[in-house]
């Protein structure tokens, strides 16, 4: 199996897994990289969600004006003796 990995420093190495020696070595590297993938496509999917979750909200509150609540603008007024 080979894989990419981009560093730290934004380059990339790639690596032959299957060549790895150390069967050990080898078989914790094929689980992480299955861990990876896994984690991937959870992250992917609650991107997703919460994308979709968000466009709804924003629709539902879209046709309710009356919940929109003003926004006042604040001023900053500086008094006499403040600018130490």
């Amino acid at each position: 199996m080979i894989i990419t990995i981009r560093n730290k420093d934004n380059t990339e190495t790639i690596y032959d897994v299957s060549k790895v020696v150390d069967e050990s070595k080898r078989a914790d590297a094929q689980l992480r990289i299955s861990k990876i993938g896994t984690l991937n496509v959870v992250v992917e999917a609650l991107n997703f969600a919460f994308q979709g979750h968000q466009n709804s909200l924003e629709a539902l509150l879209g046709e309710c004006p009356e919940a929109i609540v003003e926004q006042e603008e604040q001023t900053v007024e500086e008094s006499e003796g403040d600018s130490e």
